[in-house]
Parts: C-alpha cells; sequence; structure tokens
C-alpha cells in the first residue's frame, strides 16, 4: 500500500503527516466523531508516495505526526512508535496523533 507523507516546519517543531493513498478525500463518521483526510492537509507538492515503511522512518526525526490508515498506523505500530492504547478506530480506520517530548 502506498503512503502519502508530508513533513512540515512548525512553530512546534518537525510534523509529519501520513494517510493510506487511499484514505484521501474521504470522510469517516462514527457517532460524535467525524475525520476527514484533508488532501490539502497531507498531499501537496512536497509529498512523498511511500511504502508504510518508509513512511514510518521519516517519523525518526518529527515532534508531532498525525497518521490514517491501516497500513500506515499499523508500520508505526509495530515499529514501535505508537501506542496501541492511542490509537482511535473511526468508521473501519485507524487514526493516530503523536506528540514526543
Amino acid at each position: 500500500m502506498t503512503v502519502v507523507v508530508t513533513v512540515r516546519e512548525t512553530a512546534e517543531g518537525t510534523l509529519v503527516a501520513a494517510a493510506d493513498a487511499d484514505c484521501l478525500g474521504e470522510t469517516y463518521e462514527d457517532g460524535a466523531v467525524s475525520l476527514t483526510v484533508e488532501a490539502s492537509f497531507y498531499d501537496g507538492e512536497d509529498a512523498e508516495r511511500v511504502p508504510a515503511e518508509t513512511a514510518v522512518e521519516r517519523l525518526a526525526d518529527a515532534d508531532t505526526a498525525n497518521l490514517v490508515g491501516e497500513d500506515c498506523v499499523t508500520a508505526a505500530l509495530e515499529a514501535g512508535l505508537v501506542d496501541e492504547g492511542g490509537v482511535l478506530e473511526v468508521d473501519g480506520t485507524l487514526h493516530a496523533q503523536v506528540v514526543w517530548m
């Protein structure tokens, strides 16, 4: 599966936004929770399309991360970069937001 990854420098540090390519533009809803995977946030001219394992490598220098999709989140879990307790499942899609301090 291809993952779309964008690395941005922000006032708070390095942000990595990564989403499974097939999630782009989708909205997932589960009760009061709604998750829209905006292409403008995850994709763009600085984005890379890479395998999930490569997307996880981009997290090495991140201060924060926003991850969406089965492949992307599962790879981060397997690498030990995301705690299973911090993963949400919204309408069958995995989502994790991570802050490293």
